[in-house]
C-alpha cells in the first residue's frame, strides 16, 4: 500500500503572475482548489499566514483556520515561527495536514543568522525559522514527518554555505531518530551550487528529485521531500500551478 505526501510552498495565498511580481490580490481559494486536486494523505505547507512589518502575527492565523475548514478529514498542526520585528512583508508559518491521527507534535527554533540587510528603504535582520515534527500512522507503520522552510541566504547576498546553523540543526535531528521511517519536506531556499542535499544525503536521507525547477522567481530546485531507508518513492511529479510562486512536490511511498 502507497501513501502520499505533497510539499507546497503557499506564498499566503499569493497567485504568480508573469506581469507584476508580487500581485496585491491574495486568492486562498484557489490555493484551496490546487491542493485538493494533489490528492495527498500528508501535505506539508509553508508561508501559510502573511507577514508584516513590525513582526505581528495574526492569532487566530486566518489562512490555516480557513484550510482546517475546507479539509475537515484531516487532522492538522501549525505554528508560527519566533518574532522578528523587522520581519519582511511575505509568507511565514508552517502546517503539516493528514488523512491519519497526528500525535507528538514538537516544534524546534532555528535561530535567526547574525545578519542585516536592507529592503523597502529599512534595515532589516535576517529571520528566525522554524522546524515543525509529528508522528502519524500509514498502513499500521509508524511515521515520522518533518517540515521546514529556511532562510533563502541568496536573497540577502549570502549563502547558506556560509550560514549553515539552521540547516545543521535539521540534520541533526534527521541522525536523531536513527533508523526509523522519516520524511523531511519543506522549502530548502537552497541556490545552485550549495551544499545541502549532499549534507542530508550524508545523513541518510535522498531527495525524490533534484532537477526540476521548483521556484518561478529564479531556475531554483528549492522545495524537497528528503526520504530515509525504510522508504522507497514508487512515483514523484513536481505539479506546477500558478497560485503561488512555487511549485509543488508530491511523491507516493512505500514502505520497505
Amino acid at each position: 500500500m502507497s501513501f502520499r505526501v505533497a510539499t507546497f510552498n503557499m506564498q499566503n495565498g499569493q497567485p504568480w503572475s508573469d506581469v507584476d511580481p508580487f500581485p496585491p490580490v491574495l486568492d486562498l481559494n484557489a490555493v484551496v482548489g490546487f491542493l485538493k486536486t494533489l490528492d495527498a494523505d500528508i501535505l506539508c505547507l509553508q508561508e501559510v499566514e502573511q507577514g508584516h512589518d513590525g513582526g505581528m502575527q495574526v492569532d487566530p492565523p486566518p489562512n490555516y483556520t480557513a484550510l482546517r475548514k475546507a479539509f475537515p478529514g484531516y487532522d492538522s498542526v501549525f505554528s508560527y515561527p519566533l518574532k522578528n520585528d523587522t520581519e519582511l512583508p511575505f509568507g511565514l508559518g508552517l502546517a503539516i495536514f493528514s488523512r491519519t491521527k497526528l500525535t507528538g507534535f514538537q516544534k524546534t527554533d532555528l535561530p535567526a543568522a547574525e545578519l542585516e540587510f536592507e529592503f523597502a528603504g529599512k534595515k532589516r535582520r535576517a529571520s528566525p525559522r522554524l522546524l515543525l515534527e509529528v508522528l502519524t500512522t500509514m498502513d499500521g507503520r509508524r511515521l515520522r514527518i518533518l517540515n521546514t522552510h529556511l532562510q533563502a541566504f541568496f536573497m540577502i547576498g549570502d549563502s547558506s554555505d556560509a550560514h549553515p546553523e539552521q540547516r545543521s540543526i535539521v540534520e541533526s535531528r534527521l541522525r536523531a531518530v536513527g533508523g526509523e521511517p522519516l520524511i523531511l519536506a519543506g522549502d530548502m531556499n537552497s541556490a545552485p551550487g550549495e551544499s545541502i542535499v549532499r549534507q542530508f544525503e550524508d545523513a541518510g536521507f535522498r531527495t525524490v528529485q533534484n532537477e526540476e525547477v521548483t521556484w518561478r522567481r529564479m531556475p531554483f530546485v528549492t522545495d524537497h521531500l528528503f526520504f530515509n531507508a525504510p522508504l522507497s518513492p514508487v512515483s514523484q511529479r513536481v505539479e506546477k500551478t500558478d497560485v503561488s510562486d512555487h511549485h509543488a512536490v508530491v511523491a507516493d511511498f512505500e514502505f520497505l
